[in-house]
């Protein structure tokens, strides 16, 4: 059996005993009934999620897939592909905006490198940086596919593995985010397939494009979509025709999470595109994701929508990276720590509702 094939068999169903108890113990600590609303909420699916009726979210872990995209050559980033590579260093040294808001929900960071267009020169082993390089990025998916159905199959073992090697050092939660230049590109050809939106309608200006780039951007998108023709039915093809390799590699992480019962938070539109590629290929991955935020990117919306998801968040952010999913990690804890540490009206002395 394959390792996608198991991944997928081991996705059971939320615990609705467990859920119950958490429902229960919530409905007896000192405050009105369903007072604290979607906070209670989230704690009783994780409970549902662990199989503990009062989890604990000690060992934090957000998963950081890079990968570059052979569609910039399109014109469709404001940024240049070398951005990629310069950004994975920033990451590694603990100079971005996921690494602040990791430190400050206690949470670690690993970096995979999927399929950055370049080779890094590290000399020293580092247990926050993954080489998982599957190939220099993707190619262009405006004159053929982005890369072949066993490479994409290939990412989303590679993000399966991913999870499972950073189980070794303890992981109660895990977050995914991304970095590649021309990953909303592809994100936007995802999300448009996939939910059968226009292509205009989920396609938004990623890294800062003026109007004349979105117009390109949105023109090539279709131009990938009517070469390739994606089999619906195969959510494969579908990241092979016109995905990315960090999108695989976070659906594989996603899928590993869920087969392991760990909450995963998801972050903004391209890992909301990788978790499209996830739960078309098991539906039960909705139960145990938890959408962070609300991205700006236009598309976020319709992903959100048709995976039945609701955002804890909208700060009107979309860096990607992971950093709506380390602020969403953050309220995770919170609700877990409520259920599990506030106390009851018969431990308070308090007296109850009449």
């Amino acid at each position: 059996m394959d390792r996608l094939k198991e991944t997928i068999e081991r996705i059971e169903p939320l615990n609705g005993e467990v859920m119950e108890a958490a429902r229960a113990r919530q409905d007896t600590l000192t405050k009105p009934l369903r007072s604290l609303g979607v906070l209670e909420d989230i704690s009783v699916r994780v409970a549902g999620i662990t199989g503990n009726y009062m989890p604990e979210l000690k060992h934090k872990v957000i998963l950081t897939m890079a990968s570059d995209h052979g569609i910039v050559a399109e014109g469709v980033s404001a940024y240049p592909q070398e951005v990629t590579l310069q950004m994975v260093y920033n990451f590694i040294n603990g100079g971005a905006g996921i690494n602040v808001l990791a430190r400050h929900i206690g949470a670690r960071v690993v970096v995979v490198d999927m399929g950055v267009a370049a080779d890094f020169a590290i000399t020293n082993k580092t247990e926050n940086f993954i080489d998982n390089k599957i190939a220099y990025g993707t190619a262009n998916m405006t004159q053929g596919a982005a890369m072949s159905y066993d490479a994409a199959k290939q990412s989303i073992e590679a993000g399966i593995e991913v999870l499972e090697n950073v189980l070794e050092n303890g992981v109660d939660i895990v977050g995914v985010g991304d970095m590649g230049i021309g990953n909303t590109t592809s994100s936007s050809a995802i999300t448009a397939f996939i939910t059968g939106e226009a292509v205009e309608t989920v396609t938004g200006r990623g890294t800062g494009l003026d109007d004349a780039g979105l117009t390109r951007k949105i023109e090539q998108i279709q131009k990938a979509l009517d070469i390739n023709t994606p089999d619906r039915g195969d959510a494969i093809d579908i990241l092979a025709k016109i995905g990315g390799f960090e999108i695989g590699g976070i659906a594989g992480a996603i899928l590993a999470a869920a087969a392991h019962r760990i909450p995963v938070v998801i972050d903004g539109f391209i890992a909301g595109a990788a978790a499209l590629i996830a739960y078309e290929l098991s539906p039960r991955i909705k139960e145990y994701s938890i959408a962070s935020h609300l991205s700006v990117e236009a598309g976020h919306r319709a992903i959100l929508d048709y995976m039945g998801l609701v955002p804890l968040l909208n700060l009107n952010m979309r860096l990607g990276e992971g950093t709506g999913a380390a602020l969403g990690m953050g309220i995770v804890d919170a609700s877990c720590k409520i259920l599990r540490e506030m106390a009851t009206f018969e431990e308070a002395g308090v007296a109850e509702k009449e």
